[in-house]
């Protein structure tokens, strides 16, 4: 049996956008970012990180320090009482400066890897599935997976729906992932959904 997933991008939609994150003390969750994942967890929808980690092929930090920061993200959704079912993360960039992440690969977003791979290792049901995220690549890899998409207006969010000059293709427009999660469970539940923003 084939299960829905929430497919999640990590900085600016579930823990605050500071740049790239060099030490796990840096990591911090967006208000109600735990309690989102929780909602999604007691309804049995998949919770699913999907996220760029260029800093790796740009030479910014090493493979031990991507470990130790996602190791303090479980951390402190867990002290909330939240948990994510699965991580995935793209390391590579083209003209990176570390040859072995240098690559044009099939995962890093807006390319559909990392959804497609998660889909297939987890037995998901990508047209019952829905990506949050701050950014037009998060939308576009979503468009080119087949699931449905959420731009979240923290992160570079307000910015990207602000500007005139960036087309946004997105299936509801949210304040936050707790506002994202709302929207996602009126219809998980059959209640009736509210008008798009968009």
């Amino acid at each position: 049996m084939l299960h829905p997933a929430v497919f999640l991008d990590r900085d600016g939609t579930i823990n605050e956008e500071i740049g790239y994150i060099k030490d796990p003390g840096q990591y911090r969750l967006l208000p109600g970012a735990a309690g989102a994942v929780g909602r999604l967890n007691a309804h049995g929808i998949k919770a699913i990180l999907v996220t760029n980690q260029s800093g790796l092929a740009r030479g910014y930090y090493g493979e031990e320090t991507v470990q130790a920061v996602m190791a303090e993200m479980h951390r402190q959704l867990m002290t909330a009482g939240a948990y994510l079912d699965a991580v995935y993360y793209c390391p590579h960039l083209p003209e990176g400066t570390v040859p072995v992440y240098a690559i044009d690969c099939d995962c890093r977003k807006p390319k559909p890897g990392l959804i497609l791979r998660a889909a297939s290792e987890q037995q998901l049901d990508i047209k019952r599935s829905f990506m949050i995220g701050d950014q037009p690549c998060d939308l576009e890899t979503a468009r080119r997976a087949g699931c449905r998409s959420i731009l979240v207006m923290t992160g570079y969010g307000r910015g990207v729906w602000s500007d005139p000059k960036k087309e946004i293709h997105a299936d509801w427009v949210a304040e936050n992932i707790n506002d994202a999660v709302e929207w996602i469970l009126e219809r998980s539940e059959g209640r009736t959904p509210r008008t798009s923003m968009l």
